[in-house]
């Protein structure tokens, strides 16, 4: 007989995280903890407002499920039984790491994925002043990737500018959070050392993304808010030359694996990316970074405190962690 259980943990930013839509001070997250005889396996979400989730919402949709889950449901039954969202992320990935705990078997190999090795993660830069990203830029100047958020308010093509000067040999992802019109992508565009820049991530509101078809920077264009689940790659792919799989939109593990094998069939790049979590968050999606063109996985550098044993970072590589899936007796 299985037992599941959930609770809402709060992490402390080091610094205030901002991006266009607002800052945070804390990261909430859910970790759902399902328990079989001897073994359990722990899964963790994150609720996004921007898709109207909410900690009660989603603490809701799992309450709704422990019964199924007691009765035996599995991943597969799963994916019919809970939309794809923060919640079923959680549950999926608590089911992974349970399945890896009875055999003995890391996820990678129940998976057959590629076994995870130490890969560079972006670096983030939250949205401020020019004055302020340059400094920001200049803490990270060695870092080879740095994610630098835009704010869509006109400012954008100084902030970029700084954050050049501030870590000149570094590239860069230019994340929009859907906050840019389609005049200020291209002034960015125009103005900027292409060569510099690794991605321009969702510059536009996923409702009015039309005009980046047939754009004439597809291929670093990265979808994020337009993309979810594995129905949504058709029309993506007219617009961006890249996706950014993040466990909290897919669903779970079990729908970002199927997702990243069919973008490789369709040629789309991938980018493994997260929202601003634990260890425990970040876990089940660094196993795909080894088949991944990007990763963005640094939200626990962001945070004053973290799971144990934490993910190790050195010279802005993340590195495995036993901390999940690893196939624990």
């Amino acid at each position: 007989m299985r037992t599941i259980s959930a609770e809402i943990k709060s992490y402390r930013t080091l610094k205030p995280f901002v991006i266009a839509r607002g800052q945070k001070t804390s990261a909430e997250q859910i970790e759902v903890t399902i328990r079989e005889g001897a073994h359990c396996g722990r899964g963790a979400c994150v609720p996004y407002k921007r898709y109207g989730e909410t900690l009660d919402s989603v603490m809701s949709e799992i309450t709704d499920i422990k019964q199924a889950l007691a009765a035996g449901l599995d991943r597969d039954e799963l994916q019919e039984k809970m939309p794809a969202g923060a919640a079923r992320n959680a549950v999926d990935c608590a089911l992974w790491d349970l399945e890896s705990a009875q055999t003995g078997k890391s996820v990678c190999e129940l998976a057959d994925l590629l076994s995870p090795a130490p890969k560079v993660t972006a670096i983030t830069v939250s949205v401020g002043t020019p004055n302020e990203v340059l400094s920001a830029a200049r803490a990270v100047a060695t870092a080879p990737l740095i994610k630098l958020k835009l704010g869509g308010d006109g400012a954008d093509n100084q902030r970029f500018d700084a954050a050049l000067r501030g870590a000149p040999n570094s590239k860069f992802i230019l994340d929009g959070n859907e906050a840019l019109t389609i005049e200020q992508l291209d002034s960015l565009l125009a103005q900027s050392p292409i060569e510099k820049i690794a991605l321009i991530e969702q510059p536009l509101a996923a409702d009015h993304d039309k005009p980046l078809d047939n754009h004439a920077y597809h291929n670093i264009l990265c979808a994020d808010e337009s993309f979810h689940t594995i129905e949504t790659i058709d029309t993506v792919a007219k617009r961006y030359g890249v996706i950014n799989i993040k466990l909290d939109k897919t669903g779970g593990l079990t729908e970002a694996i199927a997702i990243q094998r069919h973008a490789k069939q369709r040629g789309l790049k991938t980018m493994i990316g997260c929202m601003l979590g634990s260890s425990l968050a970040m876990a089940p999606a660094f196993l795909l970074a080894a088949d991944a063109h990007w990763i963005d996985l640094d939200g626990p550098l962001l945070l004053a405190e973290d799971d144990e044993p934490a993910f190790q970072y050195e010279n802005y590589a993340m590195h495995p962690s036993p901390l999940w899936g690893a196939g624990k007796k």
